[in-house]
């Protein structure tokens, strides 16, 4: 029932602060940091366990040495940034909905842009990803890779590479979103069909039309996912005797008028 905590060892809480220190811009790209007998004095820690976390974010990107010059923060990839956050961000309720209006922003726009600007052969590779899709869902799997397949070729569709490395950065953040959404029955075939929505609104051109299905899809995916972590969490304050609340009905959204 119980298991042994594990135990933390120094250089992995060094890692630990300097990432966040990276990702949240105390220390920048192209910052070079301190001598090692200034940074283990700082971090009140012995000089082998600064080198020993010191390899490991070089290893992982995010330092680079440079020969007789000594250690700068490297270029860092927004996805590399991002993956130290994903865990806490996904574990606050509140962060949860703020995830989600994030959502709200990007992927539409990125829908609208696509339809603008899809290729023949990339709106053929969309199509064989749903064809994926189908097989799996027909299948009784959740298609959870294929899904995130077929958001990524919108995002290359678009033709934004800004856009583009926010979409790549944030899967991180979405995957797991994602994973339980389509755990809800019904639900992949539910994402199939709002995909193959989309495509047809691509292959039409329609930009507004496309954006307005994507933003349905995720009113639909947000909804579902926080319905069901009402239930769960009624049914845990039922188990301690607590006090039960009615959840607020969640409607259906409505597509908005083009």
């Amino acid at each position: 029932m119980f298991k042994p905590i594990k135990k933390t060892k120094v250089y992995e809480e060094i890692v630990a602060k300097m990432t966040e220190m990276i990702g949240s811009g105390v220390l920048k790209e192209g910052d070079q940091l301190p001598g090692e007998r200034e940074l283990a004095e700082t971090f009140s820690v012995s000089r082998s366990s600064l080198r020993e976390a010191l390899r490991t974010l070089e290893s992982q990107g995010f330092l680079e040495s440079r020969r007789g010059n000594g250690t700068y923060v490297a270029s860092q990839p927004v996805e590399l940034l991002v993956k130290p956050f994903a865990a806490f961000i996904l574990s606050e309720k509140h962060a949860q909905r703020e995830l989600f209006e994030v959502r709200r922003l990007i992927e539409p726009q990125v829908a609208y842009l696509a339809a603008e600007r899809a290729t023949p052969e990339e709106i053929e590779q969309m199509e064989k990803i749903l064809g994926d899709q189908e097989t799996q869902v027909a299948e009784g799997g959740t298609g959870t890779e294929v899904d995130k397949a077929f958001h990524k070729a919108l995002a290359e569709a678009a033709k934004n590479r800004i856009l583009l490395r926010m979409m790549d950065a944030a899967m991180e953040f979405f995957s797991e979103s994602r994973d339980n959404y389509l755990q809800i029955k019904g639900r992949p075939k539910q994402s199939l069909i709002r995909h193959k929505e989309m495509v047809s609104a691509i292959k039409a051109g329609n930009k507004k039309l496309t954006a307005g299905i994507m933003r349905e899809h995720l009113e639909d995916i947000e909804n579902s996912l926080f319905s069901v972590n009402r239930k769960e969490e009624l049914k845990k304050t039922a188990q301690k005797g607590g006090d039960i609340v009615k959840p607020p009905c969640l409607g259906s959204p409505k597509r908005m008028d083009l």
